[in-house]
């Protein structure tokens, strides 16, 4: 089964999430910016979300996650939780 490590800031809104984006395209830290802003218990973590398996996350979440480039930030990816930023950092 496929797995892969990815770091995530979850927020309420498209629009923070795009602030958030334009901070980083900015060259801003992902994981003080997950600190300051998302939503998830990973924010402790800088976003990390760890090692997990393809099926694991929503179906929104794994598309980026298994499918589009790593060390990227991708999103606003709504899902039923919010707006997600995601970096994928490996997959198998």
């Amino acid at each position: 089964m496929p797995k892969a490590c990815a770091y995530h800031i979850l927020v309420k809104t498209e629009k923070e999430c795009l602030a958030i984006k334009a901070k980083l395209a900015k060259g801003a830290d992902f994981g003080k910016l997950a600190k300051q802003h998302s939503l998830c218990p990973s924010k402790k973590r800088g976003g990390d979300l760890g090692e997990f398996n393809k099926g694991d996350m929503v179906k929104a979440f794994d598309d980026v996650v298994f499918k589009k480039p790593l060390f990227e930030v991708h999103g606003p990816v709504k899902t039923k939780f919010g707006f997600h930023l995601i970096k994928t950092v490996y997959r198998s």
